[in-house]
């Protein structure tokens, strides 16, 4: 038996409280056409999860234009494809729970923090969640622990003492590296 308290439940967003795939991919997809490129679902698949920068680094788009037109385009058209996203409901009920009985909790995603909060509102779950940081609120993506270390010092909580879900494998890196107890969730 590991003698420990949690205080605080981080989880990740896309993939983990969230099946965003389809609506994200989809939502690209349209950003992508729109600038005269193609993105089929494998290459998706190949850079889910990467932050933005990495994602148009992977898919060898180095014009800033071109990638702010494409974030921007993306942005736009996400809400249209909200019907495709799934909720982790056991992972949304286990932390109600845990804020119930008075634990701290948070979102720490490598997403857009307006397509973070437009989904969280979607669903109506932004109030579940003490503190939210998206992709723009730290230096280094994933797999640098810097988010995940950022929401353990804001909320005053050890490593020891935090519990993060996660789903990717970078994701997952930057949780190993932070030094708390993690979870991997498969949707």
């Amino acid at each position: 038996m590991i003698d420990m308290e949690i205080k605080l439940l981080i989880t990740d967003f896309d993939g983990t409280l969230v099946n965003t795939f389809q609506a994200n991919y989809h939502a690209y997809r349209e950003a992508f056409g729109q600038c005269g490129m193609t993105l089929t679902e494998e290459q998706y698949r190949g850079c889910y999860g990467m932050r933005f920068d990495k994602f148009m680094e992977t898919m060898g788009i180095a014009d800033g234009e071109i990638r702010k037109r494409i974030r921007e385009l993306k942005g736009n058209c996400y809400p249209a494809y909200f019907n495709m996203l799934e909720l982790n409901r056991p992972l949304l009920d286990f932390i109600r729970m845990f804020r119930q009985s008075g634990g701290k909790t948070a979102v720490a995603s490598t997403a857009r923090g307006k397509n973070l909060s437009n989904a969280l509102n979607h669903f109506g779950i932004t109030e579940e969640f003490d503190l939210v940081l998206a992709g723009e609120d730290v230096v280094e993506g994933k797999p640098s622990p810097e988010i995940y270390n950022t929401v353990m010092n804001r909320m005053g909580v050890s490593p020891s003492e935090t519990l993060i879900f996660e789903d990717s494998a970078v994701g997952l890196l930057a949780a190993q590296a932070c030094g708390a107890n993690y979870i991997k969730i498969q949707l």
